[in-house]
């Protein structure tokens, strides 16, 4: 009996069939394995930045803390009473450094998960992905040594940031620097002092940070008077101007306690110095002691306290000895009393007596003695005598 014989349709069929199977287990392997690699990396870039993104709004909105779904207990709570008090993120200095920060994380995480993913898809692709990290360790090391200062100025300004150390529109005190804080960046500071001089300030060359603008500040103003002023007086005055300053519609309210007047903080033959301080609200402390200052003048000027380089008021003492009986005036001294004398008759005789010695001194000088007058004599006979001869 003959063996059927194949159809045309079958044979089609199967070559389909084996194609199908050579695709599909070429698909399951390399392809399935590197879309596996990007998908899985893609979700997982997603997922981080939109936490990033959440975050960072967060911070941005100034949203509290215990505010937010699953704590709005604790926000009822005395502790957490006190944590919104004391959270400062609600403000845009705030707000901007959230947003910086996201940024760069942002930045990040796509470096990292980006490099990962194609380096994974290298080793699937069969490359050998040793000579591409001994590359990018020499690029490392490279970078290390040659652009150290740049590193560090990126560091050292994304620390400063997650620390909030300051911000735009700060006042703050570098050492040599300060003014005001004009822009933040990763690797620079823009900071405008005093005379309108904008400097540029790289962030790795910050060694210390003196922030005027943060939660609070302090007013003093050091006064200085005599030694010898009444000192219950001086306090007194120095209160009844803290209380004036504290009373103003306008700088009252930037007072966060009363004026406070401490004793004497130092000392010298010529002077002694008092010290009126008060806690103010950030940034309002230059504000306050400059009023302070103006207060505190007019307040002494009223009372008369004397500064230092002022006089001690002399002590009179009575004399021991009677005044001298001086006669009425119109009326002639006794017969026989000596006439009184004043100090401008004193000084009168003293120069009289001066004068006439001056004049006899001169007269002495300028008359001839007697033996230049017999001089003189003898040259006129000479003269007068024919028999002489002419010399």
């Amino acid at each position: 009996m003959d063996s059927p014989t194949p159809s045309p349709s079958d044979s089609v069929g199967e070559q389909f069939a084996d194609t199908a199977n050579v695709w599909l287990e070429w698909f399951l392997g390399t392809p399935l394995r590197i879309i596996l690699i990007v998908v899985i990396g893609s979700i997982l870039l997603a997922i981080l930045r939109r936490l990033i993104n959440r975050v960072a709004e967060h911070i941005a909105d100034g949203t509290p803390l215990t505010e937010r779904r699953g704590m709005k207990g604790l926000s009822q709570s005395a502790v957490g009473t006190v944590l919104l008090r004391a959270n400062p993120l609600a403000n845009a200095r705030r707000a901007q450094r959230a947003r910086t920060i996201g940024s760069v994380l942002r930045s990040t995480v796509n470096i990292l998960v980006g490099t990962t993913i194609v380096l994974m898809v290298l080793t699937e692709l069969g490359m050998n992905i040793a000579p591409f990290l001994a590359s990018a360790g020499i690029v490392g090391v490279a970078l290390g040594f040659g652009a150290q200062s740049l590193v560090k100025d990126f560091l050292s300004g994304t620390f400063m940031l997650l620390e909030d150390q300051y911000g735009v529109g700060d006042s703050v005190d570098f050492g040599v620097v300060s003014g005001t804080v004009e822009e933040v960046a990763l690797r620079v500071t823009k900071v405008r002092d005093a005379d309108g001089t904008l400097w540029y300030i790289r962030n790795g060359e910050i060694l210390r940070t003196g922030n005027k603008s943060q939660e609070w500040g302090r007013a003093s103003v050091e006064v200085h008077v005599a030694y010898f002023a009444d000192l219950e007086q001086v306090e007194r005055v120095l209160r009844d101007a803290g209380q004036e300053v504290a009373a103003d519609p306008v700088l009252g309210t930037y007072l966060l306690e009363q004026p406070a007047v401490s004793g004497i903080e130092s000392m010298t033959p010529e002077e002694m110095v008092l010290r009126v301080s008060v806690k103010t609200q950030a940034a309002m402390q230059s504000e306050v002691s400059r009023a302070l200052r103006t207060t505190v003048r007019e307040r002494l000027a009223a009372a008369r306290v004397p500064l230092p380089g002022a006089e001690a008021p002399a002590e009179v003492e009575d004399a021991a000895v009677p005044d001298a009986e001086v006669p009425p005036h119109g009326t002639a001294p006794a017969r026989g009393a000596a006439p009184a004398t004043g100090p401008q008759d004193t000084l009168q005789n003293r120069d009289t007596v001066q004068n006439g010695d001056s004049v006899q001194r001169r007269d002495s000088v300028q008359s001839p003695g007697p033996s230049a007058t017999a001089r003189d004599t003898g040259r006129d006979a000479m003269a007068d005598d024919p028999s002489q001869p002419d010399r």
